[in-house]
């Protein structure tokens, strides 16, 4: 996994230093604050692209995305992304369940805070808000598209849509920065784990041979 984070550094730098700073931001003012610290500019133009482009973290552009790399026969690909997901999806829903926090609104109407800038037309939910499951299928899906993909734009491509879709979870007043920080965590400590135990530890997927020249090297991706 070592190698493959040498090869994509600019990615794995940046994601690193921005969730470290969306988690001190979290950790350093009240909710409500970092909150409308992030929502202070809202126009017709933006709320319509993010209303669609937050569709990306839905759990079916997931499964849709492991269909299509087991058509094109790129099986353990498909499998380290399913398995990414499927984990960072029950570990989402086993903490939504446990903390059950209140998200935006109902937070707002409870705290007796004034928030004007709930997107019209955009359905709200009031519990269930920690942390964001958008935010942690896109980032699952994007830590496995850098860790398995040789094109860097690719990479670059895939780090930067999982970033918009966390933020178009605040932007839609879906979720708190808090919310966000954790979905990604979440979704990127599953997508690494799901890529150590199907590479690096060789896990034996019915369907594959190990080639015996290759038993005792580290098996790298194939997804160009």
């Amino acid at each position: 996994m070592l190698t493959q984070i040498k090869l994509r550094p600019v990615c794995f730098a940046a994601i690193f230093i921005l969730v470290c700073a969306w988690f001190i931001l979290s950790v350093s003012f009240p909710k409500s604050y970092s909150f409308q610290l992030f929502n202070q500019y809202h126009n017709s133009l933006l709320d319509n692209f993010f209303i669609n482009f937050t569709l990306l973290g839905d759990g079916l552009v997931s499964v849709i995305a492991v269909a299509v790399l087991l058509l094109l026969r790129k099986y353990k690909e498909g499998i380290v992304l399913l398995v990414a997901f499927l984990s960072s999806g029950l570990l989402s829903c086993l903490f939504k369940n446990i903390f059950s926090l209140p998200r935006p609104k109902l937070f707002f109407e409870q705290s007796h805070l004034v928030y004007n800038s709930f997107i019209e037309g955009v359905t709200l939910s009031n519990n269930s808000s920690f942390p964001s499951g958008h935010t942690t299928s896109a980032f699952a899906m994007a830590i496995v598209i850098v860790l398995l993909s040789n094109r860097k734009t690719a990479s670059l491509i895939a780090m930067a849509t999982a970033l918009l879709v966390g933020y178009s979870r605040m932007y839609l007043g879906q979720h708190f920065l808090q919310d966000i920080t954790a979905g990604a965590c979440l979704g990127i400590i599953c997508a690494m784990a799901s890529y150590y135990f199907i590479y690096q530890k060789r896990i034996r997927i019915k369907g594959f041979r190990k080639n015996k020249y290759s038993i005792n090297q580290e098996i790298s991706p194939q997804w160009n």
